[in-house]
């Protein structure tokens, strides 16, 4: 039986916007994609804006295996949703446009 999905949000203000995360998706397994990592869901927190998914790299250790184990619980710090709050800022999400919600993969465009 799968896990429960925690309960984690905060707000935090970037760039003069003022913006609310929460825990999206935990780590998981796709069958067509493999391992996923946690995802985090940001929005302005007044108005309608364009929001943002944080999809960070999945952690994985020698003994999971996706059938049997549950992976293992990323820690969801502040300080790594707004490194990658500032990450998707600097790839050209901006939280003051509107329009479709924007999917960055965090550490990806690190070159």
């Amino acid at each position: 039986m799968p896990r429960a999905k925690r309960s984690i949000q905060s707000t935090t203000t970037i760039d003069d916007f003022s913006l609310v995360w929460n825990l999206h998706r935990e780590q998981q397994w796709f069958t067509a994609d493999g391992w996923k990592g946690v995802a985090i869901h940001v929005k302005v927190a007044v108005g309608v804006r364009r929001e943002l998914f944080l999809e960070f790299p999945p952690v994985i250790t020698k003994n999971i295996d996706a059938l049997r184990d549950a992976p293992p619980r990323v820690p969801v710090t502040a300080a790594m949703v707004e490194a990658g709050i500032r990450e998707a800022i600097a790839a050209g999400w901006d939280p003051g446009s509107r329009g479709q919600p924007c999917f960055y993969q965090v550490g990806e465009s690190q070159d």
